[in-house]
């Protein structure tokens, strides 16, 4: 397999009316840990460019474990919560990088490593 578990959708909500599936377990030396990008909590948005909104859990797993050899995940990253207050600028700007300009970049490269990885193991 890919190496975790996943939760929640329409059926097994993981957040209060939230029906996205989330990363809950990543398995010790599997393929997703020893890429290193994923990350308990992730939220996945898509799986080979399929869209997980709005499905049941086990039609979720069903995509998961149908997904073939070669692997693209679209995530959403959890949020670290920061320790102390939360700071507000009144001026209307939030300051500091676009979430996309991190994320984009992050999730292609998590989707190549994720279809190197899968593709090696498919020679071994």
């Amino acid at each position: 397999g890919l190496g975790f578990n996943i939760v929640g959708g329409t059926d097994q909500q993981y957040i209060a009316n939230d029906n996205s599936i989330y990363v809950s377990w990543i398995k010790k030396d599997g393929a997703a840990y020893l890429d290193g990008r994923l990350q308990e909590g992730d939220k996945i948005l898509a799986i080979n460019g399929k869209d997980l909104k709005d499905l049941r859990h086990k039609d979720a797993v069903e995509l998961f474990r149908n997904a073939g050899y070669y692997v693209s995940l679209k995530i959403q990253r959890r949020l670290q919560p920061q320790n102390g207050p939360v700071a507000h600028r009144g001026d209307g700007e939030s300051g500091g990088l676009p979430l996309a300009a991190i994320l984009v970049p992050g999730l292609a490269l998590a989707a190549t490593a994720v279809w190197i990885l899968l593709r090696y193991r498919q020679r071994m």
